[in-house]
């Protein structure tokens, strides 16, 4: 039996946790540079505040329902999902973090226990010790654990916890209460598809013949409709996969025309891609760096600065491969367009490709790989900001401006990663 726990209104829950003034109020997060709607508390969507409505245009809403906003907290989010996770990893030893907010839990060899209060007694502990309320499915592959979880949501009377027995009935019954575009690996086409040909219910797909599914859905297909009829097919990824690519990039607060401010921000964007590569004990052998104009304003000259680079040898070192990032933004940045008109650019960012481990890097008679002191030294650099924060070392050209940075008006406080912003009691 597998088990999928997801987080309920993650985002908004976190805010909540050190909130507790906002319990029953709508809630609503912002994308970054608090653009759009990401996330929505229970009581937002039933005020049917829209998914993805930029913030400009939620103002009256906002105003008459007394709604809360707030800006992207990635950091405080990334650390309760860690907090989540680590209580999951207390009732199985075989836990696939699916993402930021959702887990599968192997319940295989756990046959002496009764499912239904083993669930729900990993609701209610995880709830008490995070503060993150959550919803469990259980059933006999993966997409049906998918499928209890949804009915876990919509279903009150089950208080987040729904099991589906490991038997042709009770598989059948809870099918046919799923839409067969809220299958988990049924994508907008295979669905329109479906519906076409008189599939309405996760039930009404198992009961087309093998040969007709395999003939139009190809094997992604076939492997759905062998899941939702008890059969795994979809094993327990515990190893996360290693990068191939690494990108980071942001949307600036307000347009820039400085080279200076875009050098900043591309000297940030390679240092974040730099650390991750040492993280994952990788290094790169390609930087691609691009900056774009805003797309919708159409009353500016509109430009894409891009350019890729092949790195001499493969590196993780922050000083290599922000030199060279920083020769590709030279390369291509305009400061006017051919009428002379200022060029404002709305985001940037860096790519870091050809990812290698660093036991396998490839040197060649003109470079060496970057030598033991450099590295030392980067492990040193990664020590001390890990040791006393993030950017408390960096490099001379990523300046100190903010004007490149996020606009992010709504930020709560980072109450777990931060000792200066925890929460205070009288």
């Amino acid at each position: 039996m597998i088990a999928l726990v997801d987080c309920n209104n993650f985002y908004a829950s976190c805010e909540r946790v050190f909130r507790p003034d906002l319990l029953g109020k709508p809630i609503v997060v912002l994308s970054n540079n608090d653009g759009c709607v990401i996330a929505r508390s229970a009581e937002a969507k039933e005020l049917e505040v829209p998914m993805g409505i930029p913030a400009y245009q939620l103002e009256p809403m906002i105003k008459q329902h007394g709604i809360e906003v707030f800006s992207s907290n990635y950091a405080l989010y990334g650390d309760m999902s860690r907090r989540v996770m680590a209580t999951l990893s207390m009732f199985t030893p075989e836990i696939e973090v699916y993402s930021i907010d959702e887990a599968f839990l192997n319940l295989n060899g756990l046959d002496f226990v009764d499912l239904p209060a083993y669930s729900a007694e990993i609701v209610e502990k995880t709830t008490r010790c995070t503060g993150i309320p959550i919803s469990i499915g259980v059933g006999p592959t993966k997409t049906l654990a998918k499928v209890a979880n949804r009915l876990a949501k919509k279903n009150r009377a089950s208080k987040g916890a729904l099991v589906i027995p490991d038997n042709a009935d009770a598989i059948a019954e809870a099918l046919q209460k799923v839409p067969i575009g809220d299958v988990w690996g049924i994508g907008r086409s295979h669905k329109k598809f479906l519906e076409n040909h008189g599939v309405e219910t996760a039930y009404d797909f198992t009961q087309k013949p093998r040969q007709w599914v395999s003939r139009n859905m190809k094997v992604v297909g076939l492997r759905t409709w062998e899941e939702l009829r008890g059969n795994p097919c979809i094993g327990m990824e515990q190893e996360l996969e290693e990068k191939q690519n690494i990108c980071t990039s942001r949307s600036f607060g307000e347009l820039l025309n400085d080279y200076a401010l875009l050098e900043e921000a591309i000297t940030f964007y390679a240092t974040a891609c730099a650390a991750k590569l040492r993280a994952q004990n990788s290094c790169a052998g390609a930087v691609y760096v691009f900056a774009y104009t805003h797309p919708n304003r159409q009353d500016l000259p509109q430009y894409k600065a891009r350019m890729w680079y092949a790195l001499p040898t493969a590196t993780n070192s922050t000083l290599e491969i922000v030199k060279y990032a920083l020769h590709c933004l030279r390369t291509v940045y305009k400061q006017k367009d051919h009428l002379g008109r200022p060029i404002y650019y709305k985001n940037a960012g860096v790519i870091v490709s050809g990812i290698v481990p660093m036991n396998e890097i490839q040197g060649n008679i003109f470079t060496a790989p970057t030598d033991e002191k450099h590295q030392l030294l980067m492990e040193a650099v990664d020590r001390i900001n890990n040791l006393v924060g993030r950017e408390k070392i960096t490099l001379a050209t990523q300046g100190s401006s903010t004007r490149w940075k996020l606009r992010c008006e709504k930020l709560s406080n980072r109450y777990t990663t931060r000792l200066d912003q925890v929460v205070e009691v009288d």
